[in-house]
């Protein structure tokens, strides 16, 4: 989701990286919860995300203000403070506010 503001070549590539990141959360969260809220909670988010790529491919304003592209110093930004937003959301907001730990979890 960082290369979608610290634009470069991982940007270039995925064209909307944030959505791509918003897809693969609600997909790993589908699959590692089966309750009826999950599926209903992360499958509409799914859904938003899909049918949002699709309309942007056919909007001719995207909406979102022009950023400079830059190449690989952005990506390595991206990668880094990727990662350790990463971490600090799992190791430490996830197991506060959800109340479930995604490192170490016990499986059933």
């Amino acid at each position: 989701m960082v290369a979608a503001y610290s634009r470069g070549n991982i940007w270039r590539t995925l064209k909307h990286p944030m959505l791509i990141g918003v897809k693969t959360w609600a997909v790993a969260h589908l699959i590692s919860n089966g309750d009826l809220g999950s599926i209903v909670l992360f499958g509409s988010v799914l859904a938003w995300a899909v049918y949002d790529r699709i309309t942007l491919k056919r909007r001719t304003d995207p909406g979102a203000p022009p950023f400079p592209v830059g190449g690989r110093r952005n990506d390595v930004i991206a990668l880094v403070v990727g990662t350790l937003l990463y971490l600090a959301l799992g190791f430490i907001f996830h197991p506060i506010v959800v109340g479930v730990p995604v490192f170490g979890a016990p499986a059933y």
